[in-house]
């Protein structure tokens, strides 16, 4: 369950200004690896919560009527919020994992504050000059990483929709980019789409590219 236990401990040693960042896309076959990072004070997390603090969760686990509906919220409450993304291209010359590092650093490097820890769904950024915390599904523990979970979700989301009418019959709108049988279908019927990511299995059984 999503909370502030972290954020809490964090703050009685000390740390001021908390960021929490997570991506999303790592696993899609179409588009980028977007990341975002989100800056808490430790006044947000002193205060009084808002209604809608308890809603946040890990973002594959809402809805996305309700992940849209919380953005505004998050990033109201927020000291500041960056966006970074590494495109389908880096991804192939890179690979996911990479690039999704690339991604986080550039979310970061979005942001004004530089904050005085950052927290990390999952394992450590490496090589970075930041004072961090990785955290194993923190996505679902921590309210900062959850946070920027949803932002980044919704971005990405956003734009996947958009990207659905420059590339039509892949039915992106529908599954954003990710492996289900019908984006299988489309690939075997259209081939893929200069956005496609050819260094993964777009074709079930065999890779574009080796």
């Amino acid at each position: 369950m999503v909370g502030f236990n972290t954020e809490k401990s964090l703050i009685r040693q000390g740390y001021h200004h908390l960021a929490g960042v997570d991506e999303v896309g790592r696993g899609s076959l179409f588009g980028p690896v977007v990341a975002a990072a989100i800056v808490f004070s430790e006044g947000f997390f002193l205060k009084r919560k808002a209604g809608w603090v308890k809603e946040v969760g890990d973002s594959k686990l809402l809805r996305p009527t309700k992940r849209i509906e919380l953005v505004p919220f998050i990033l109201e409450a927020a000291s500041d919020f960056g966006l970074g993304y590494a495109t389908s291209d880096e991804i192939d010359k890179l690979n996911i994992f990479r690039a999704t590092r690339l991604a986080m650093i550039r979310a970061l490097k979005d942001l004004t504050l530089f904050p005085d820890i950052i927290l990390v769904d999952g394992y450590p950024i490496k090589d970075i000059d930041y004072i961090q915390a990785g955290i194993p599904q923190g996505d679902r523990k921590v309210f900062s990483i959850a946070a920027a979970s949803i932002v980044a979700k919704v971005f990405r989301d956003g734009l996947i929709q958009m990207l659905d009418e420059l590339y039509p019959g892949y039915e992106l709108r529908q599954h954003k980019g990710y492996a289900t049988e019908s984006h299988y279908q489309a690939l075997e019927k259209l081939g893929p789409c200069p956005l496609h990511r050819r260094s993964f299995n777009l074709f079930k059984e065999r890779l574009l590219v080796k």
